[in-house]
């Protein structure tokens, strides 16, 4: 009988134990993880993309194109350039959640908007998200209310891109915030100006 007691108290250990490490791995694991990302700005934002290419055959189009040699012409481009609309430099949240690098929000041309962050570090954590958020200095999460939720972060380094839906009035925000959702902490704001 006892050694069906320790067979017990095994078995419940371990259907205990597997969860409980499995959440330990999702919540620690990104602190010692670092995840690179190096997107480029998006040239093709304003392209009219043909109806047999995607947008990403488009993006290497324009990539082979720009590194092949042209011959000069007086022809003026067709389009415009990216319109820088506001800025603003990272910053920490405290000593443990650190972050720079630049946050700059463009406006590309027919309605088009990105937000992209370049030389951009911060420390790394479980579920990071990128917010837009009216409140130009957010210090904890009850500053962060009516926020705009860009997607997921998609790495804690590196220069990357984030689409901004063309409804949406940019001038509404006063900060980009990378937020912790499980545990509603801010790991660091970029004052937009």
């Amino acid at each position: 009988m006892a050694l069906l007691t320790r067979r017990n108290v095994l078995i419940g250990a371990i259907v205990v134990g597997i969860p409980i490490l499995a959440l330990g791995w999702w919540l620690g694991s990104p602190l010692f993880i670092t995840n690179e990302v190096d997107e480029e700005f998006p040239m093709s934002a304003g392209a009219i993309v043909p109806v047999d290419m995607t947008p990403e055959e488009v993006e290497a189009e324009m990539e082979t194109a720009a590194d092949s040699p042209v011959d000069q012409t007086d022809e003026p481009m067709p389009g415009a350039d990216p319109v820088k609309l506001v800025g603003g430099v990272f910053v920490g949240a405290d000593s443990f959640h650190e972050g720079s690098g630049r946050a700059t929000i463009y406006d590309l041309g027919d309605g088009e908007r990105v937000l992209r962050l370049e030389a951009f570090t911060v420390t790394n954590g479980p579920a990071l998200h990128v917010l837009l958020v009216p409140n130009a200095r957010p210090e904890g999460r009850d500053d962060v209310t009516g926020y705009l939720d860009l997607g997921e972060l998609k790495g804690n380094v590196g220069n990357q891109n984030y689409e901004i839906p063309a409804d949406v009035d940019v001038t509404e925000f006063g900060s980009v915030v990378i937020y912790c959702e499980p545990f509603h902490v801010i790991f660091a704001t970029a004052g937009l100006s």
